[in-house]
C-alpha cells in the first residue's frame, strides 16, 4: 500500500527562500520586467555591455529592495501601509458636547 505525506503547509502563506506572500510576487514580476526590458533594449541595438551592465545592475537592487522591504515589513507589512492611506489622520466632531450627552427622547 502506498504512503502519502501530509501536507502540513496548508493555510500558510507562500515562501520562497525567505521571501513571504507578496514579496515573492513582486520579485517575481520585477524579474520578469527587468528579462523584458533587456530584451528591448538589445534589440533596439544598444551596446551588449551597455544592457548587460543595467541588467546585473537593475537585478541586484531589486533583488536588495525586496528582501530589505521583507526584513522590514514582514508578510503583511505592505498591505497594512496602503491600509494606512485610507485611514483618516483625525475625525473632526462638530456637535456641541450637550447635544452628544443627551440622551434622545421621543
Amino acid at each position: 500500500m502506498a504512503e502519502y505525506s501530509i501536507n502540513k503547509g496548508i493555510g500558510r502563506s507562500v515562501e520562497y527562500k525567505g521571501l513571504k506572500a507578496q514579496y515573492l510576487f513582486i520579485f517575481a514580476g520585477g524579474l520578469l520586467a527587468m528579462f523584458v526590458v533587456f530584451v528591448i533594449m538589445y534589440i533596439v541595438g544598444i551596446s551588449q555591455w551597455i544592457c548587460i551592465g543595467f541588467g546585473v545592475t537593475a537585478t541586484s537592487i531589486l533583488v536588495w529592495l525586496t528582501f530589505h522591504l521583507n526584513a522590514k515589513y514582514g508578510e503583511y507589512g505592505l498591505m497594512k501601509l496602503s491600509a494606512v492611506k485610507y485611514h483618516p489622520r483625525y475625525i473632526i466632531n462638530r456637535l456641541r458636547l450637550t447635544r452628544l450627552i443627551r440622551s434622545k427622547r421621543k
